[in-house]
This record gives structure tokens, sequence and C-alpha cells, in this order.
């Protein structure tokens, strides 16, 4: 499936035309002029293009003197492709890509149209924030994170090679997949992921607030992309909905099979088959790549409980340094009624007693 894995190759001049100025087209021009390159920025939000140029992610489009190397259009998926079109017709010598997550419906669309796709690559950066708009943007948004590119059967050898320097320039890791590939890869990574997440968060409507006080991290971490835009997820879910719709056909079996063995939770196989489906759920999570997108690997979890108080989590994380121990993960939770913050820490496992007789020797409260 992915032809290569890689942090790019080459570098872009410029100057490059970014179409959108929100989270991701303001990222684009912050990390872009980082390096360099200048960018010019367009879109049809006048307070947002204002906002994306006061912060320093490139000058307006109107003061593009010369044709530019790269557009990058950063729209919202259902007028991509009319943002595309346009850009290939008004920069007959610059490459155009996309950076919206749904691929497959957007290359169709400009091939029926019989818009020539030499100059024409689809793209993903896997990055985001909670956070919307310009204002959230950060130059170093997509350092480290996945970007994948989709070109279709038009696109030239320079397209793709300029679309991985984008990538590239940014910081980001390289990937390439078909546009089907990609689509049906992102229905099951993010967008079932936030179908589950906003589902369950909808449970917790007119749920009484002494109930919820409860709450620990399970609860947060599985509602957290919860909160995420519902214009941009109406769109996003509805280029894709083919791909989406496949997966919960899965989950709607899964979820009759738990319902039915809960409805008599003390027949015979009842507590196998529940025992099953944790089981099931343990090896799929376990296939998730680990630390810098490398095999899996299993860490041994402690709790400190820290005053909150300013310092303390800094105080902590430095007397971990000087241990000499490497946090591989960090949570940090809230201890109910009281003036308590708990960090749980993720440690190789062969860490993991050095450390908790090392924090103790030094007066933290432990939890194993």
């Amino acid at each position: 499936m992915t032809a290569f894995r890689t942090h790019g190759r080459g570098h872009l001049d410029g100057p490059v035309v970014v179409f959108g100025t929100g989270l991701l087209g303001a990222s684009i021009g912050l990390g872009l002029r980082g390096r360099g390159v200048p960018v010019y920025l367009s879109d049809p939000s006048p307070t947002n293009q204002a906002v994306a140029v006061d912060i320093g992610a490139g000058r307006p489009l109107t003061e593009l003197q010369e044709q530019p190397q790269l557009v990058v259009v950063a729209a919202p998926p259902d007028v991509t492709a009319d943002v595309v079109e346009r850009a290939l017709r008004d920069y007959p010598d610059a490459v155009v890509v996309d950076i919206a997550s749904v691929k497959a419906a957007i290359q169709g669309d400009l091939r029926q149209r019989g818009v020539d796709l030499a100059r024409y690559v689809g793209t993903h950066p896997m990055a985001g924030r909670e956070k919307s708009g310009p204002v959230a943007a950060r130059g170093e948004l997509f350092t480290s994170m996945p970007w994948v590119l989709c070109p279709g059967e038009e696109s030239s050898g320079e397209a793709l090679q300029v679309a991985r320097s984008l990538a590239g320039d940014l910081g980001a890791i390289v990937s390439q997949f078909t546009p089907d590939e990609h689509d049906e890869a992102v229905a099951l990574v993010s967008h079932v992921p936030q179908l589950m997440s906003s589902l369950l968060a909808s449970r917790l409507q007119g749920t009484p607030l002494h109930a919820l006080s409860l709450a620990g991290n399970g609860l947060r971490d599985t509602t957290r992309i919860a909160a995420s835009d519902p214009t941009l997820w109406v769109q996003i879910l509805g280029g894709n909905a083919d791909k989406v719709v496949t997966i919960l056909h899965g989950v709607r079996e899964d979820l009759n099979r738990l319902i039915g063995t809960l409805e008599d939770p003390l027949a015979p196989g009842a507590r196998l088959d529940l025992a099953q489906l944790i089981s099931e759920g343990n090896a799929g999570q376990a296939r998730i790549p680990g630390k810098h997108g490398g095999p899996p690997q299993a860490y041994s979890w402690l709790t400190v409980l820290v005053d909150d108080r300013p310092g303390q989590i800094a105080r902590l994380l430095t007397e971990i340094g000087e241990i000499g121990v490497n946090v591989e993960d960090l949570r940090l939770d809230h201890s109910s009624g009281q003036n308590v913050g708990m960090v749980e820490l993720s440690v190789l496992p062969n860490k993991h007693d050095l450390l908790v007789e090392a924090l103790t020797d030094r007066g933290w409260r432990v939890l194993q």
C-alpha cells in the first residue's frame, strides 16, 4: 500500500499561494515563511485573511507579481474541487495540491469535469488541533506528523516531487497512497473514531452533574474529539460516506452481539463472549504504532500525586530527568474534591521499579 515513507526530498523556492487561511492553511504559511519561502494568501473571509497576514503567515495575494511555483488549496472539502479547477486555470505554470481530508471524491469530480490533472496532486496532512482558525495556527504543526500524497494516474513526476517537497519542508513524514486506499484508511483511523466519540458524548446530554462529577480520564479521552466542528465533519463524512458505512456495518454487528450477550449475562457462554470482545479490542489496540511510528511496545504506568500549585509538574519532570528515566507518555488528571493533581507516567517496564523507588526517596507520593 505505502509506496514510500520519508521526510521528503528537495525544497521549495516559491512563491507559494495558499487559498484558505484557516488552521491548516495559515500553519502552512507560517511553516514555509519560517524557511524563507515567499507565501501569498487568499481567503473568502477578509477577517481570516487579515489575521493570517498579521501573524506572519504570508502577504495578501493581491501583492503577487510573478507566477507561483505551487498553489495549496486549503478550502473546505465541498468547494475544494472548484478551487483546484480555478487554480489550475489561473496559474498555468504552477503545481496545485489540495489538503482536504477526503481524496477519491474530489479527484473523481475533477476528472469528470475534464480537468487536465497533470499538475495536480491530492494530499492530506494528518495534523490539527481542537482549536480552529488562523489564530490557532502554528508553523510546527506538521512536524513529524503523517502527510499522505495521493497522486492520480495523470499526475506528473514533477508535480509529485513538488508536493513531496511541501510536506518535507514542513517537517512531515510523507507517505503515498492511492485515493481509495487513503479514504479507506482515514475512515477507520479518523472518521469512525469521530463518530464513536460524538455518539458517546451525546449520551451525556441531560446527565445530572453529580453523575458527571465521577468522570475520569476514560470518559475525557474517549470524548475529547467530540468537540470538533460539526460543519466540517458534515462535509468530511459526506465525502467519504461509502467507506465509513462499511466500517459501521461491522460496528453494528459487534454492538448487536454485545447487546445480545448482556441481555442474558448469566447464560452459558456469555462470560466467554464478553471476554472475547474485550480481548479483540486488546489485540486491535496493540497494533497501533508506538512511539515515533515504530512497532507497538508495552509500557508500565505509575501515578504521582502533586500539589495543585504552579511549578510542581515542571519540578517532577526535572527530577525524573535527573534520575535518568525517559517518559514515554504523560497524562494529567485531578483528584475529585481535593487540591491535588495526578500525573500518570508511562516508562519502559525495566525502568518502572527504579523510578518508583527514586521518586519515593525524593518525597513524591507514588501510586502503582
